[in-house]
């Protein structure tokens, strides 16, 4: 391939793309649709903080890829824009998924350095975040984001019980909380130890799945901003978001239009085709899959691994199995089943089976060969 000539040839030094960072995970839309009433509800909750007060509560709710994050981080730039009394925080709970994690990302937040590896107890940790907040006169709002990931390590209640009573201990200090749960399946506010429940009465905020229409017009600005004219003809964007819609993830059609663009690329092609969606598609409908993968621990991997050998069997059988490799008790095994399945994972169903009782059958939730490959 020459790759210099020929009528829709890309040459060596060119690109499909105008700007590629559109369609990376942490690009923020500089508009933001189909979202407005969303934001007026963030908005209104936060509003008390601008003007140096505690902002209320909020729990936003929805399946991934809906703009959960995207509401949040907008409406936080937009607060650090306005004023220097809000500090907005924003912790990734898929990777700090332990009450000390939240708060070493919180002290970071706070005074730009990582606290102590070792040596530095919780009381102390909490004591000097809110110190600072008092000194400097600041309203904290903290995004707790995948909060359901505090809620399989049974990390939430404890987690939200400092950030929320922290003016008892430190008089002055003014915290707001942002919940955000990517779980369908899990209640925040029932699941909820009693004394938290009694202090946390959040605004809810609900965020829909995108229907194709909107899905089409979201991915037709991310083409406009990240491809030169003419590189995604219409026919080719309608199919990408009905395969998006499919989904139910608007992150797999940004994803999808990013990998089409480089196979049409290595194409050497100045125009993606539909048989570049197609080929990208078998990676991008695993988006949420490889990111679920993502944040497993060794132990939690380790249940995957014996379930690609042994999926579909009872649950006490694939504890043996799982015992060997990891040497964990059986509770521990439990705690790790139910992660799974509320990852959706896997499917932990219980059946009556003859001369045992109740017992859990456990299968992959997921294609064997797409797990080995992202594990």
């Amino acid at each position: 391939m020459t790759g210099d000539s020929g009528e829709g040839m890309l040459s060596w030094d060119e690109s499909v793309f105008r700007n590629e960072h559109v369609f990376e995970i942490d690009y923020v839309p500089e508009t933001f649709r189909h979202r407005e009433s969303q934001m007026q509800s963030l908005t209104y909750a936060l509003r008390p903080a601008v003007r140096g007060s505690r902002p209320l509560n909020v729990m936003i709710r929805g399946p991934p890829g809906t703009g959960k994050t995207t509401a949040v981080q907008k409406l936080f730039d937009e607060v650090g824009a306005q004023t220097r009394d809000v500090q907005t925080i924003r912790v990734n709970c898929q990777v700090n998924a332990t009450r000390y994690a939240v708060f070493s990302r919180l002290f970071e937040g706070s005074f730009d350095y990582e606290p102590p590896s070792s040596g530095i107890s919780f009381k102390k940790l909490f004591g000097q975040i809110a110190e600072k907040l008092v000194d400097d006169d600041r309203v904290l709002v903290v995004a707790l984001d995948d909060v359901n990931y505090l809620f399989y390590e049974n990390e939430a209640s404890d987690t939200l019980y400092s950030l929320l009573r922290a003016h008892e201990e430190h008089p002055g200090a003014k915290i707001g909380v942002v919940v955000i749960s990517s779980d369908p399946s899990l209640d925040v506010i029932d699941e909820l130890d009693t004394r938290v429940q009694s202090v946390f009465r959040p605004e809810d905020i609900y965020f829909p799945v995108y229907d194709q229409p909107e899905i089409v017009d979201i991915l037709r600005e991310r083409v406009t901003r990240g491809f030169h004219d003419g590189v995604v003809a219409t026919d080719v964007l309608e199919r990408v978001g009905g395969l998006t819609a499919d989904s139910g993830d608007l992150r797999v059609g940004i994803d999808l239009l990013r990998r089409a663009g480089l196979n049409a690329e290595m194409r050497a092609s100045k125009t993606v085709e539909l048989e570049d969606v197609e080929t990208a598609y078998e990676t991008s409908k695993y988006i949420n899959l490889s990111r679920s993968l993502n944040s497993l621990t060794d132990n939690e991997a380790a249940l995957l691994e014996v379930l690609l050998e042994h999926d579909g069997a009872q649950a006490g059988d694939v504890y043996d199995r799982f015992r060997e490799r990891t040497d964990l008790g059986y509770t521990r095994y439990s705690e790790v089943v139910n992660k799974l399945d509320q990852l959706g994972l896997i499917d932990a169903e219980y059946a009556d089976i003859d001369g045992r009782g109740r017992s859990r059958a456990l299968t992959l939730a997921y294609d064997a060969d797409a797990i080995a490959d992202r594990l």
